[in-house]
């Protein structure tokens, strides 16, 4: 009974910078990894970054420098900070938590980015 409910997308300039919220609630197991996929038009979803429970991060190396992701263990919440968007970066973004131990992945509605130039 995991949901994840995602914020922050819209339409931005190349350049410019969004910060995409995701408010996990359910049964969360305290270990964990939330982060950021993206599926690009007629593209597969792919990961943009991930953040362990611990705080430990992975990025796609096409969003290395750029993007930032970090979360509050308090509200259950990650967070994608882009910045010097790119037009390639026009997507959805999902959201998704992860449970190792148990296997179980959730993932989020998802958010339109896009990024004009």
């Amino acid at each position: 009974q995991v949901q994840l409910v995602e914020s922050g997308g819209g339409l931005v300039q190349a350049g410019g910078s969004l910060r995409l919220s995701c408010a996990a609630s359910g049964s969360i197991f305290s270990t964990n990894v939330m982060g950021w996929y993206r599926q690009l038009p007629g593209k597969q979803r792919d990961l943009v970054a991930t953040i362990t429970s611990g705080g430990s991060t992975n990025y796609a190396d096409s969003v290395k420098g750029r993007f930032t992701v970090s979360r509050d263990n308090v509200k259950n919440t990650v967070y994608l900070q882009m910045n010097s968007l790119k037009p390639e970066d026009t997507a959805v973004y999902y959201c998704r938590l992860s449970i190792p131990s148990r296997f179980r992945t959730y993932w989020g509605q998802g958010t339109q980015v896009t990024v004009s130039s």
